[in-house]
């Protein structure tokens, strides 16, 4: 878990397509304005944060590429 600024702890979701034995993915954590990424392997590292909108026009686009 990582802590944000206000001290609330974010709860983070794996995609329901990792496996449970396979750390390769990426975790998700939502708060009302921002969508936060991380790379499982690495919950301590980097974070890509973006705005809702733009991570419902990713989803929508990576759907659309399977």
């Amino acid at each position: 878990m990582t802590l944000r600024p206000s001290g609330t702890t974010l709860t983070w979701f794996k995609s329901s397509y990792s496996g449970s034995d396979n750390n390769d993915c990426i975790e998700v954590a939502t708060t009302p304005g921002t969508v936060r990424i991380r790379d499982s392997k690495d919950p301590r590292g980097p974070q890509l944060r973006v705005q809702p909108g733009t991570w419902a026009d990713f989803l929508a686009y990576a759907a659309d590429e399977r």
